[in-house]
C-alpha cells in the first residue's frame, strides 16, 4: 500500500507507467505488479502511496491519463495471453459452477483464486493470443449471455 505501485487488467507485471490526474495535473509513476481493478469504467488500481501522491485519497476515483514508460525486457503490449473475466465469487463451489457453464458454452474456462479479505475466485473464459481477440470473445460473451462485466485480462505465466 506505501510503495508506488498499481494493478492493470492488461499490461504486463514490472511495467513502468506514469499516471497523470487529469483535474490537477499531478503525476505518479508507478510499477504494474497485480491484476485489477475489476469494476466497470476504472482503468487503473492505485497503491494508496501513489494515489495520495496525484490527490485522489479524498475523492477514491479521477480521471486519469496513463503512459507507459518501459516494458519489461522480452514483454510486449500487443502479444501475449488473454482471457474474459465473467465473474467473481466469494465462494469457490459457485465458481465452479458457472466455469463449468462457461466451459461448456466456450470450450475453454478456468478459477484464478484473487487472495485478499476476501478472497476471490474469478472465473476466466478462454485463452487468446491477442488483446484485440480477447475484445471479441468479450463482445461475444456480453451478447450471449448478458454479461455486463465481461473484461479482458492479461493471463501471466
Amino acid at each position: 500500500m506505501e510503495t508506488m505501485t498499481a494493478a492493470h487488467r492488461t499490461l504486463p507485471f514490472q511495467t513502468m507507467v506514469r499516471v497523470v490526474n487529469l483535474d490537477n495535473d499531478r503525476k505518479v509513476d508507478v510499477r504494474i505488479i497485480d491484476r485489477g481493478p475489476f469494476v466497470e469504467g476504472r482503468i487503473i488500481d492505485l497503491s494508496h502511496a501513489a494515489a495520495e501522491a496525484i490527490g485522489m485519497v479524498g475523492p477514491g476515483t479521477a480521471r486519469v491519463r496513463l503512459e507507459v514508460l518501459r516494458v519489461p525486457e522480452g514483454e510486449s503490449l500487443l502479444s501475449g495471453a488473454f482471457a474474459v473475466q465473467v465473474g467473481a465469487f466469494r465462494e469457490r463451489g459457485n465458481a465452479e459452477r458457472f466455469k463449468a457453464q462457461m466451459e461448456s458454452r466456450y470450450g475453454s474456462a478456468r478459477i484464478v483464486m484473487r487472495e485478499g479479505s476476501p478472497t476471490l475466485w474469478r472465473v476466466l473464459v478462454g485463452q487468446e493470443s491477442s488483446e484485440t481477440n480477447a475484445r471479441a470473445l468479450s463482445d461475444k460473451i456480453r451478447r450471449d449471455i448478458g454479461e455486463k462485466n465481461a473484461f479482458i485480462v492479461r493471463l501471466d505465466s
